[in-house]
């Protein structure tokens, strides 16, 4: 079923540099390997943070292209007129590996100044089977190293671990089921030998999980559902009289974070289902709109913490979870865990035990609370006696109140780009997405659950233009420190190093900011959509910076309307490398 290899393995023999093999004890001290980008979010904590230096405030102005590559995976699929691409690539010793929007593998040698294609694993997805339940894109985000295997997923809801060295598919095993709606987009977390795996499909009325796989044996070790079952701790949250909870929603498809001092996996979780219609779901529907600290061993949930109960707005609070330390009172160190919310709110939470800290806006317009209890986090207008949560209820979409608009959008004031977080400064680099749309309520029943079909109680249209920035915020004081504006909505994420932050436009700008101002120092358009993070990485003594290029995923097909300009990007599926 899958196909071979590109290269031969006496093609990669002759390569002059090989990579070693990725172990554990590489993976906990990958901060230490300062060339290299071993994890999805750079290291273990998601600070997507590079020491890297060569290319700096001063030189940056000089930055160039210094080698491309066309991959594949613009085709389309099911809902799908084309991929796209929202990858990070990861690099070990001169190595490169990504993916397509279909999760095909590439590996390029980036030695020598250039980028020579090794080979390239198809994993033959269904493209109308898996494209048909992909709710928001056809989109992988990248691949995990373990040992001197590539371990990657597909979106029709497989693990795959194929060779390194050859190219070849050492095993594959299927994780998630497109009969129920479940895909997979993320990339894999690798934590003691185990690859960690999120499911996407709030919006086919999933119940959704984090799952984790022994690498070794190849089976499942646990499986934690976000959604309680009867017997479980949070089950009392969801009130109704429908079965709501087996419907529920909260899907976990963008990567987590580990803290291996507490040996705490850090996962977020996204909306409940039905999106709007949430008088269909009384309660405060835990573990949606949540992050969860799971135990790495057993998959035990240790805390949460809920930003949005009964969320009425598709919210949902997915997004990745940085890990800082932080100097707190009386010469002790604050472990916080950092989280920009889809509803406009950057949160700092306590990551020993969930505990919310503080929080504030990081988007310049929120209608739908009038601000966060600065004691609990929760909304002001939060009522843990009604079951049907209605917070802002001029602005908040209801049976009632069927058409309505919200602020920021339902597509989040941040979706699952990735922050950056600067260590030295203190800075956290989220990037924003400045909105407002229109929610039209469509009140469910439990007939209209059907397999493969939406079931969101209702949807979105886009009556203004939406616009972005860069937003930096100093977790020292929890207050926004710069604010960069973009024409543009944010769909790519941040790279941060020492003095320079880099990301991209869907109008094909990849920008290099000073990390302290947020001036702008260098700007290159590639004259593709940019819709995947930054990522830097040093072969040969020379430092590079890499993004791939190909705007796909949810903007071009459910917001364009807000961004009429963007119509004019074409499809691409591009790989950029500049240097000085």
């Amino acid at each position: 079923m899958l196909a071979a290899a590109v290269a031969s393995a006496a093609t990669i023999a002759g390569s002059f540099a090989f990579a070693e093999d990725v172990s554990q004890e590489r993976l906990l001290n990958a901060d230490k390997e300062a060339g290299n980008w071993l994890h999805h979010h750079k290291d273990y904590s998601a600070n997507r943070f590079s020491t890297l230096t060569e290319i700096n405030h001063d030189n940056v102005k000089n930055l160039k292209v210094a080698w491309t590559m066309a991959l594949g995976g613009v085709e389309g699929g099911g809902i799908w007129s084309h991929g796209g691409l929202e990858g990070t690539p990861i690099v070990d010793n001169g190595f490169m590996y990504v993916t397509d929007g279909w999760g095909s593998v590439y590996k390029i040698d980036a030695h020598g100044g250039k980028g020579t294609l090794l080979w390239k694993m198809d994993p033959k997805t269904d493209h109308d089977w898996a494209g048909a339940v992909a709710c928001c894109g056809v989109d992988n985000r990248g691949v995990a190293l373990w040992n001197n295997l590539v371990i990657s997923h597909t979106l029709d809801g497989r693990l795959i671990a194929t060779n390194s060295e050859t190219g070849q598919v050492a095993w594959q095993r299927q994780v998630a089921d497109p009969d129920k709606g479940e895909v997979i987009t993320g990339a894999p977390l690798i934590v003691k030998d185990m690859a960690i795996t999120g499911v996407a499909g709030a919006e086919y009325g999933i119940r959704g999980w984090i799952a984790a796989t022994d690498l070794k044996t190849q089976k499942e070790v646990w499986r934690t559902h976000t959604i309680p079952g009867k017997d479980d701790p949070g089950h009392e949250t969801w009130k109704d009289d429908k079965s709501a909870a087996a419907s529920g929603g909260g899907s976990t498809w963008v990567t987590g974070s580990y803290d291996p001092s507490s040996n705490t996996i850090v996962w977020g979780v996204g909306n409940p289902g039905p999106d709007w219609d949430n008088e269909y779901r009384p309660g405060d529907n835990l573990y949606t709109d949540s992050s969860l600290g799971l135990d790495a061993d057993t998959g035990k949930i240790k805390w949460h913490y809920q930003h949005t109960p009964n969320d009425p707005y598709d919210y949902d609070s997915v997004a990745e979870n940085v890990l800082a330390d932080v100097p707190g009172p009386n010469n002790t160190t604050m472990k916080l865990a950092l989280e920009a919310d889809r509803n406009g709110f950057a949160y700092a939470i306590d990551r020993t035990n969930g505990k919310f800290l503080w929080g504030l806006p990081f988007v310049k317009k929120v209608t739908w609370t009038k601000g966060l209890d600065p004691e609990t986090g929760k909304p002001i207008e939060y009522d843990p006696k009604q079951g049907v949560q209605r917070y802002n209820a001029s602005v908040t979409p209801s049976r009632e109140n069927k058409v309505t608009d919200i602020c920021p959008g339902n597509m989040g004031g941040k979706n699952w780009p990735p922050t950056a977080y600067n260590p030295t400064l203190k800075l956290w680099y989220i990037p924003v997405i400045e909105s407002c749309n229109r929610i039209t309520v469509e009140e469910m029943t439990p007939d209209k659950i059907k397999p493969r079909e939406f079931f969101t109680g209702g949807g979105p249209s886009q009556p203004v233009k939406i616009t972005g920035s860069v937003t930096a915020i100093d977790v020292t004081t929890g207050k926004v420190a710069g604010k960069a504006e973009t024409q543009f909505p944010n769909l790519g994420g941040i790279l941060a190093t020492p003095d320079l932050v880099f990301s991209g436009q869907p109008s094909g700008e990849v920008i290099a900011y000073d990390a302290k101002s947020l001036q702008k120092l260098w700007e290159f358009n590639t004259g593709g959509g940019v819709n995947a993070p930054p990522m830097t990485f040093s072969v040969d003594g020379k430092q590079y910076v890499a993004i791939l290029v190909g705007l796909g995923g949810a903007w071009d097909k459910w917001f364009i309307d807000a961004t009429p300009e963007l119509k004019k990007m074409q499809p691409g599926s591009m790989l950029y490398v500049f240097a000085l």
